[in-house]
């Protein structure tokens, strides 16, 4: 055995969460730049790409910031928790400690009174706002507020408007419906009281980073986002 081949391969490994990580951060800054500083204009088809774009790259600094709460971002948890940090900072100012115990409760009492992402209702809008509820708190708006109006001193508030503020609205709208309204609605006949969407890997990463696999992370919640696509191919649910 060449040990140190195996040696190398399982730094790679290790470090996988992290480079993925990055790889979206990065991403999202570069895209964000790019099209604040783009000539908006609604009969350009370039402006519904770049919120396409952003909302998707939003959608995967809180499903970084997700994995980070599970450990999954790194194996050094230092590392692990700032990246998960950052992360949800970037994702309008959500604060990652308020966040952590949030989502464990949500693993813990999934779908019942106890579970902070659950509403009995099954009505979209009603479980939308009480889902927000949960998780939006004065500051984040007052350093929103903040951003935008130091950031339109240099920037046209148009773009900001357009690229930076409604992918926002729009990501979280996407994490709700796909990671949480559609797995958790109606009564489910399993230990996790979660569905699976279809196996379609392309259209699971699109809508939501394979989140709406939503029974096998429940089932394997130590899988980070990248590798449920490999639960699924396992599971009949």
């Amino acid at each position: 055995m060449d040990l140190a081949n195996t040696s190398d391969k399982a730094y790679r490994l290790k470090n996988k969460g992290v480079i993925i990580a990055l790889v979206i951060i990065v991403l999202w800054a570069i895209s964000l730049t790019y099209w604040l500083h783009f000539d908006l204009s609604w009969s350009n088809p370039l402006t519904y790409v770049g919120i396409i774009l952003q909302t998707h790259l939003y959608t995967g600094l809180f499903i970084t910031a997700h994995d980070a709460m599970h450990g999954l971002v790194s194996p050094n948890k230092k590392l692990n928790h700032t990246i998960g940090w950052i992360s949800a900072i970037l994702f309008s100012y959500n604060f990652y400690w308020r966040l952590f115990p949030k989502h464990h409760e949500h693993h813990r009492f999934v779908a019942t009174d106890k579970d902070p992402d659950y509403h009995e209702s099954d009505n979209f809008l009603i479980w939308y706002f009480s889902f927000a509820k949960q998780y939006i708190n004065i500051w984040q708006l007052i350093l929103m507020a903040v951003t935008y109006n130091l950031l339109k001193l240099v920037l046209p508030y148009e773009n900001l408007i357009v690229f930076w503020m409604a992918p926002a609205i729009l990501s979280t709208l996407q994490l709700f419906y796909f990671g949480t309204y559609l797995p958790h609605r109606g009564e489910s006949d399993n230990e996790h009281h979660s569905r699976s969407q279809k196996k379609n890997h392309v259209w699971a990463f699109l809508t939501c980073y394979f989140f709406g696999y939503h029974y096998e992370h429940h089932n394997s919640p130590g899988t980070p986002w990248w590798k449920l696509w490999e639960e699924k191919e396992k599971q009949t649910v």
